[in-house]
Formats: structure tokens, sequence, C-alpha cells
């Protein structure tokens, strides 16, 4: 599998008039907000944690973690166009939104969804999807859900490796082969033990990974932290991945990271750091 770094391309019209534009060769990325991604490849459309909705704010708004935007949306779930898979790494709403999964859901029939095995109850809950549109997954199992798409679960740490009372692990990361390419996705997740090992079976040609940390005044408000961007940096160069995109960060004020600190740790790693913007394409070209 040959490796090669992302070419980073700057757009001015919307996400859903790009994403309406005819597919290149290769894979082509889009951010979405927080850990959401829209992968693109010449034969699928793929959606990772997508959270288009304001259902934090509303369920939030007067608490001390007010969940409101302070980035917009950059599309709704029906201008994301037509999509083949959607993968959700965890069940925080962040990451598994009932209001933009269930209208993905209802636009897209035949559209599947990769769940952990864990929430598979509160996933057919919160997509309203029949167990047959489901594909549930746990730490170290494999599936081929498209013809040429392999995903890959892993362990994640959120801050801990909690598993549920069958023993399936909660937090998810998964490694997604197509095209000829790896990209990882970590979910949310803090460093745990033989984590360099888990990732680095999968050789990905691209980690995608959370950059916001963690602290004592968020653990004080409940809130579960992520890697640091050097942290996050660290385990790409730990495991011999070319690029990562950092992200988990401009969305919600209480919860975030400085860009620029990211872009600083980027300027002096030796490995591609980018951060996750909106307006950017980010590409791998043809195998």
């Amino acid at each position: 599998m040959a490796r090669a770094s992302l070419t980073v391309t700057p757009f001015i019209d919307s996400l859903a008039e790009r994403l309406a534009a005819s597919r290149s060769p290769g894979i082509i990325l889009h951010w979405l907000g927080q850990a959401g991604f829209v992968v693109t490849t010449p034969r699928y459309r793929l959606v990772i944690d997508p959270y288009l909705s304001d259902s934090l704010a509303r369920k939030y708004r007067g608490s001390a973690t007010p969940h409101e935007r302070i980035m917009a949306a950059p599309a709704t779930p029906q201008e994301l166009g037509p999509v083949d898979l959607v993968l959700c790494t965890h069940h925080h709403t962040d990451h598994m939104d009932g209001e933009t999964l269930k209208p993905l859901a209802e636009a897209h029939p035949q559209l599947r969804f990769v769940v952990p095995r864990a929430a598979l109850a509160l996933s057919r809950e919160r997509i309203g999807v029949d167990v047959e549109r489901l594909v549930p997954l746990n730490a170290g199992e494999r599936v081929e859900p498209l013809p040429g798409v392999v995903v890959r679960a892993l362990r994640a740490a959120h801050e801990t490796l909690e598993k549920d009372a069958e023993g399936h692990h909660r937090f998810l990361g998964y490694g997604i082969e197509m095209e000829g390419r790896c990209i990882f996705h970590s979910g949310d997740t803090i460093p745990f033990p033989r984590q360099t090992d888990d990732v680095a079976a999968i050789a990905p040609d691209l980690a995608l990974l959370p950059a916001n940390g963690r602290s004592e005044r968020l653990r004080a408000l409940e809130v579960a932290g992520n890697l640091t961007i050097a942290e996050a940096i660290g385990l790409a160069q730990a495991c011999a991945i070319p690029a990562m995109i950092a992200h988990h960060c401009g969305m919600f004020a209480f919860n975030t990271a400085d860009p620029r600190e990211i872009d600083h740790a980027a300027s002096r790693a030796a490995l591609q750091v980018l951060r996750a913007e909106l307006q950017m394409e980010y590409a791998f070209s043809p195998v």
C-alpha cells in the first residue's frame, strides 16, 4: 500500500455545492465540525460522527456546560447528498445525534450504520431503524459493510477503557480501508496501554485525532477529555502515520482548543499535521 501526504485545497462555495459536484479520483475529506467528517471516493460516500443539529444546545441550555454552537453547521443532513455508510464511534450525542442520523436514514432507505455493539439498543432508538440496518462492532472485530470497504474496530478510552455488562467496549475507533488507503478515526480517546500497538497494526495513511485535551475543570463538570495536540502528534508519530488532522474543537466554547496551539505544534511536528477547518478539502491522490 503506497503512502502519501494529503493535499489541502480551500474552496469558497458551500459544502453542499462542493459535495454535489462530480466525484474526483482518490479520496476526498471534508470536516463537519467536532469529530465529524465526510469521506468521498469515486464509488462511495461515508460519514463519520456527524453532529449537524442543535439538539445539545437545547438539552444543556442554562446549565454549567452550555452547548451553544460557536460554528454553524456547514450543511444539513440532506445536503450531504447520497451517503452509503455512516459510522458512529460512541453514544455521546455529538457523535451519535438522532436529529442528524434520523433524517439521513429516512433520506436513504438502504443506508447502514456502523455502531458500537455496546450501544446497539440506543442506536436503534436514536437512528429509528430496524436492527438489520445497523452494523454493530466490538473492538477487535472486522467487517466489510460495502464491497471494497473494510472497517476494523479499535479500543478507545474516553477517559477509561469502559465496557458494558457483556464486555463490549463503549468507545471505539475505526480503521477504514478503501481505495488502497487506511484512514484511522480514533473516536474520543486519551492515551492508554498498548494503544500504539493497536493503531500501528492497521498501518494508517491518515489519522483523524481529537486535540481538545482534558482538564480538572472539565472533569469537575463531568465532561470527559481527549488527547492533547502533543499527545495526538505523539501517537501518530509512534505509529508511523504520515499525516493527521486535528479535530474536536471549535464547536463549544467551554470545551475546545486554541487553534494557535494546534498550528504551533503542527509547525514543529515531524509529520504532516493539519487542523480541521471548514471550507477546506483534504485529498489523497489515486493509488
